[in-house]
């Protein structure tokens, strides 16, 4: 509904055309303008305005009144949020200037608070004389728009944050090999300024030019590139390990330029390098070891085996076929058929629990049998779900040959020493017969000392070994340097040897993938000491390396080595993830001792 107080139709027509006396004065004119408007007279009175300048202002002033002048708005604002006083608005500028104002920006605050933004176009109206008699303005709304431009902008800014503050280095090239933009970590990592890396042909920082030109032409072709690994020369001339993830950008099917996503693998590529030799060199001192051994998973069928294991079966077994066992057949001691669903190895899968005290005969396909001893042993998770099995099996066919030979030896030899001994205490006895009854007791305590002492020559106790020796063996890949071994005597026994060199290995390989033995200045310190109940106390202390941080969850090393040390070893393992570096106290009941103390 149009709001409109009376005027002489000259102040309508302006200087420089003509506007039709019909349009001005009827009563819905204004209401017919697809924006918000309204007509001010030369003393700056609103003396008519549309419905939608009422719902811009949200405000419906008197036509004609002294207040409000020039506006109808509750205030006005610059778009800086400067306050704009309506008598320096721009309809104030026009009616006091006669100047035509065209797409100002002015922001409108209504009485509840809330604020829109207006763009105005104002045109002075003159008479005929030229004389200016008010002026009419046109109002669009904004606001929507401006948020809109608003939002836009700062994706804009964000997107340019993300690409040049991004913690991955990137870069753009074009379709002629060109690098046309790249970020501060991507030039951080090359080493260059911008002016020296930006507009150089991408192929310059490659290692490889083969790669970087597989690169172009695959991206070129359309192909999307993920992880691929490249060799990229940085300023002071050292080769960095990337991954390099790109796509295209293309326009009418012209590639405009690429998108290049650049991680630098460097330290992962020398610490897997390294972590491969070593894992190596421990698969092949596995090899090399005379002890079968062969691990399963849970449902018992083989994942590894070594030489050792298939000299013992006389067979090369399948991996992911052959289970419970690497043998051909199996038997009892006793010479029953043993099925390999009952062997040891599935014993311990099936019952989730280590199997001890076991013997064991192996048929070979050609016939021939060795009696053997295994030890086979469940390997969990942190959760407790048993991931598979290792089983060591002892050889003791020499052995139990030894044994007879040994014991028919010992029968005879035990023969003749006692009728021997026997012999000499009846001489001793005839010829000492008026010596002191002291002295003659003396004298034949002494012989039967001897013959005790001949007894304990049958005890074999040679399957123990050092427990410095076992660990300059595990640990000499890593130099004398890096080791300090410090303990009292200890031998281990042989049951023991396989798990606790098991165990310091999975030590030494944390230690060099994560800790002390990853920096060139880190040190190990490997100390232990026999407790009164002959168990030891064994630490490992890691210092001159990285702060031991610790992990969210164990990772499969860390679990071995608890398993190692609660399931085959029945110790226990602490782990402390010290700032100065990682520290494992065992407690580890190896109760065979002798002399074999260490300070170093």
């Amino acid at each position: 509904m149009l709001r409109m107080s009376p005027i002489p139709a000259t102040v309508f027509a302006p200087s420089h055309e003509t506007v039709p006396h019909g349009l001005l004065l009827g009563s819905e004119a204004l209401d017919l303008l697809p924006t918000a408007a309204y007509i001010c007279n030369a003393d700056g009175q609103i003396i008519g305005y549309n419905e939608r300048a009422a719902e811009l202002w949200g405000e419906r002033p008197v036509p004609g009144a002294s207040q409000p002048l020039y506006c109808g708005s509750y205030r006005l604002h610059w778009p800086d949020g400067s306050a704009l006083p309506h008598e320096h608005c721009p309809m104030a500028t026009a009616v006091c200037t006669g100047i035509a104002i065209r797409n100002a920006e002015v922001v409108i605050e209504r009485r509840d608070g809330s604020r829109r933004i207006g763009l105005v176009n104002i045109q002075p109206i003159r008479d005929a004389e030229g004389r200016v008699t008010g002026a009419i303005n046109s109002i669009v709304d904004i606001t929507e728009r401006k948020m809109l431009a608003a939002r836009v902008d700062q994706q804009r800014r964000d997107l340019e944050d993300f690409f040049e503050n991004g913690a991955v280095a990137l870069h753009w090239v074009d379709g002629n090999g060109v690098i046309i933009r790249a970020n501060q970590t991507e030039l951080d990592m090359m080493g260059y300024a911008r002016d020296e890396y930006v507009g150089r042909p991408i192929a310059e920082f490659h290692v490889d030019r083969t790669a970087i030109c597989d690169i172009l032409d695959r991206l070129a072709r359309g192909e999307r590139i993920e992880k691929y690994h490249a060799r990229i020369r940085t300023k002071d001339g050292s080769i960095r390990h990337v991954q390099i993830s790109s796509t295209g950008r293309f326009a009418d099917g012209k590639l405009l330029h690429t998108r290049c996503f650049t991680i630098d693998v460097t330290e992962q590529h020398r610490t897997t390098k390294v972590l491969r030799a070593r894992e190596r060199w421990f698969r092949d001192l596995l090899e090399a070891l005379p002890t079968a051994v062969y691990t399963t998973d849970p449902s018992g069928r083989i994942t590894f085996f070594n030489r050792a294991a298939v000299d013992l079966a006389g067979r090369t077994p399948e991996v992911g076929k052959d289970t419970w066992c690497v043998s051909w057949k199996l038997y009892t001691p006793n010479g029953e058929f043993l099925p390999h669903s009952e062997c040891p190895m599935a014993v311990a899968l099936r019952e989730r629990r280590p199997v001890r005290g076991a013997e064991a005969v192996v048929e070979r396909p050609n016939g021939t049998r060795v009696p053997f001893l295994p030890y086979p042993t469940p390997l969990h998770d942190d959760d407790g779900n048993m991931i598979g099995a290792v089983n060591v099996l002892v050889d003791i066919g020499e052995r139990k040959e030894s044994e007879t030979r040994i014991s028919l030896l010992l029968n005879e030899l035990n023969h003749r020493v006692k009728n021997t001994l026997a012999t000499v205490q009846a001489l001793a006895m005839q010829s000492l017969r008026r010596v002191p009854s002291g002295a003659m007791d003396d004298f034949v305590g002494r012989l039967l000392a001897l013959s005790r002492v001949h007894d304990l020559l049958a005890d074999d106790r040679q399957g123990a070994r050092s427990i410095s020796a076992l660990m300059r063996a595990v640990l000499s890949p890593y130099g004398d340097q890096a080791m300090r071994l410090s303990g009292d005597p200890v031998r281990v026994p042989a049951d023991a040897l396989m798990p606790l060199a098991m165990l310091v290995h999975e030590l030494a390989t944390n230690a060099a993938k994560y800790g002390s033995l990853s920096a060139a200045a880190g040190q190990v310190a490997i100390t232990w000491v026999r407790k009164s109940d002959h168990s030891i106390h064994l630490v490992w202390q890691e210092s001159g390396g990285p702060a031991a941080d610790e992990p969210s969850r164990d990772g499969f090393g860390l679990r071995l080595i608890k398993a190692i040390a609660k399931q085959q070893l029945g110790g226990s393992a602490t782990i402390d993830f010290s700032p100065t570096g990682l520290i494992a106290s065992f407690e580890l009941p190896l109760r065979e001792s002798g002399d074999d103390g260490v300070r170093s």
